[in-house]
């Protein structure tokens, strides 16, 4: 008899993750970063296990992951509030990678106007307009 173990384990690795994603109060992190941070904090949590509690957390609906760049690149946000997401489009710099959170009435206006005028629905949660920051551009 194999023993499983539950999917809704919780590991002292996976609750300092979770903890250090609170910790960024909103902010997009991949998971680079996240084993460059908890290498500097010698903390003992290597790459797999990040990914894998990672899935699970946004699996449990309390990360949201983006895919980016073709699924090439993936980030991730602590969402204490799922629907501050959902109402806004984002940004991303193609140069340093940065994903900004893009309240705007003019894209809110386009938004209601390819629903009404086009009866088509914008994912918000997947829109996502590439380009160049202002911090990148200025170092260009």
């Amino acid at each position: 008899m194999v023993n499983k173990r539950p999917t809704n384990y919780h590991t002292r690795q996976g609750q300092s993750i979770l903890d250090y994603m609170k910790s960024l109060q909103g902010s997009h992190v991949t998971v680079n970063q996240l084993v460059r941070h908890f290498e500097a904090v010698e903390a003992d949590i290597g790459q797999t296990t990040i990914y894998r509690h990672l899935e699970k957390l946004a699996a449990e609906g309390k990360i949201r992951k983006y895919v980016l760049f073709d699924d090439k690149s993936t980030c991730y946000q602590y969402i204490d509030n799922e629907k501050n997401c959902r109402e806004h489009f984002h940004l991303k710099c193609e140069t340093c990678g940065a994903l900004i959170h893009m309240d705007c009435d003019f894209l809110n206006k386009i938004e209601r106007h390819l629903l009404r005028e086009h009866d088509f629905q914008i994912n918000m949660l997947k829109t996502v307009f590439y380009g160049t920051c202002k911090k990148c551009r200025a170092g260009a």
